[in-house]
């Protein structure tokens, strides 16, 4: 595990290691996001990769949530 600093316009470096492990380059898009006190780094996904995501998932009545509807 490596430490990075903040610097004072708010820029973190990531690692060399970091970068050539997971193939990062300039200007490459990165999403990032606060999870549990946490700021995680991902990439985007393409709306492609989660086709099927669902596939054969059983829905119930009792799932839907009546509540919201107007």
């Amino acid at each position: 595990m490596q430490t990075v600093k903040v610097s004072p316009k708010f820029q973190v470096v990531i690692p060399k290691e970091l970068r050539e492990r997971l193939k990062l380059r300039p200007g490459q898009h990165l999403i990032i996001f606060e999870m549990d006190g946490q700021l995680r780094l991902e990439f985007p996904q393409k709306p492609r990769s989660l086709r099927g995501l669902a596939r054969g998932l059983r829905w119930k009545e009792s799932d839907r949530d009546h509540a919201e509807r107007l």
